[in-house]
């Protein structure tokens, strides 16, 4: 326990281990909209068209709708974690999402229904998404803080392996209707439970937001000054924007594409697999180097992987190449969520953080139907994927061209709140 909570004379247990912090995350993170909207979606999709009778196109525009509704609610969930904390933006937050995944076994087929349970788990997806997450992993954290991050960001990968065929032994054995309840009550144990038990603020973050009339000045700029005179915050949020783009882009495609050259279902879908498995080493591997490294020339390194791994799948190969440019991939969107959920905090504190992270990360999931959407236009337009592929490479050298001169940290290892990196004494905000 730290000496500030022994001078409180508080005893929270288990609680003093703030790994367990991470843990809990990590779990929270295994069903977030992320793993649900797309990869438990691409399970239903075909059960639920053919049993409602309608196109997969309707439930493709359903599922449009909640990502747009998602993206805007994500800079509303900072703006409530930097004010109320994250755990009573998470309490209710997976309750309801949870609620909202449920509600699907309602769907009919009206159209209208459908968008409007879309829209309603859109808005709910919101508050579980990694920005709560990040929020309070960060406020634990210092030194460390790039594992830590990196750790419970692998949730989603974890998420994006085990939620399909946790899906699917679910529709196989209740069918599609009683699978989504089912969903949404594994969605409360394995999150809502592990969040309830281990997730807590430090105490010197509960003390200052409770007397925050009197002492505002937890470390970092307000989310006015750095959306809206910062160019930093423009440059990170157009290169993340520009990487998402075209690595989802690209991986997207890639079933098709290998197909395409003659490759078997099964086997293309085996090897889009490496990129889950890769995208947990993502996660991992940049948050140890961003604890020993300047954050910007890891990103650059991270984007160098896929201007690569790009550049290999457009050369029509087979053996090996098609698994490496998959694994470069996978490499750098897994470490894409830890480099901003990093970086926002070395370069505009933790003041602000979770309205300044939700901002960027709401036009991070925009970028999610973008990469996609040039993509099948290019083929469509030229029968081929290899513009768009040019076009990708090309964003990510203009990303990296924004990473080169963010400069040194504002906020650097050290100059966070004392009780951080004691990490014992903690508060249920």
């Amino acid at each position: 326990m730290s000496r500030a909570g022994r001078a409180a004379g508080e005893d929270y247990g288990i609680f003093a281990n703030r790994w367990w912090v991470v843990v809990a995350s990590a779990f929270g993170l295994i069903v977030s909209a992320g793993p649900i909207n797309i990869f438990a979606f691409g399970v239903f999709l075909k059960p639920v068209s053919q049993a409602l009778g309608i196109s997969r196109g309707l439930l493709g525009s359903a599922l449009l709708i909640t990502t747009a509704v998602g993206t805007l609610a994500n800079p509303v969930v900072g703006a409530l974690v930097d004010r109320f904390g994250p755990r009573r933006v998470l309490m209710p937050g997976i309750a309801l999402y949870a609620m909202g995944v449920a509600s699907y076994s309602l769907m009919t087929s009206s159209a209208a229904m459908i968008y409007l349970l879309f829209a309603l788990s859109g808005v709910f997806g919101g508050a579980q998404s990694p920005v709560p997450y990040a929020a309070v992993v960060s406020k634990w954290f210092d030194h460390e803080r790039g594992l830590a991050l990196g750790v419970a960001m692998g949730g989603v990968g974890v998420g994006a392996a085990v939620v399909p065929q946790l899906t699917a032994l679910l529709i196989s054995h209740y069918g599609w209707r009683e699978a989504f309840v089912w969903l949404g009550v594994c969605m409360l144990l394995i999150a809502w439970v592990p969040v309830a038990i281990f997730v807590r603020e430090p105490a010197a973050y509960g003390t200052a937001r409770a007397a925050k009339r009197r002492s505002p000045d937890l470390p970092g700029v307000s989310a006015r000054d750095a959306i809206l005179h910062s160019w930093r915050f423009w440059a990170l949020t157009v290169a993340f924007f520009l990487g998402v783009a075209a690595i989802n882009g690209t991986l997207s495609q890639l079933v098709p594409l290998l197909t395409d050259r003659g490759m078997s279902m099964q086997a293309a879908a085996s090897i889009l697999g490496v990129a889950g498995l890769a995208l947990i080493a993502g996660r991992v591997i940049s948050g140890w180097c961003l604890d020993r490294f300047f954050g910007p020339y890891v990103s650059i390194c991270f984007y160098l992987f896929p201007i690569a791994g790009i550049a290999l799948l457009g050369r029509g190969s087979g053996g090996l190449v098609p698994i490496v440019g998959t694994l470069l991939c996978g490499l750098a969107v897994g470490a894409e969520v830890n480099l901003m959920a990093f970086l926002v905090t070395r370069y505009f504190g933790l003041k602000a953080y979770g309205t300044i992270y939700g901002v960027m990360f709401g036009f991070f999931a925009g970028a999610n139907g973008v990469g996609p959407f040039l993509a099948t236009h290019s083929y469509n337009w030229y029968h081929s994927y290899g513009p768009a592929f040019v076009w990708f490479q090309a964003a990510l050298l203009v990303a990296i061209a924004l990473f080169a001169p963010l400069g040194p940290y504002r906020y650097p290892a050290g100059q966070s709140m004392p009780a951080l990196e004691e990490g014992a004494a903690a508060v249920p905000t």
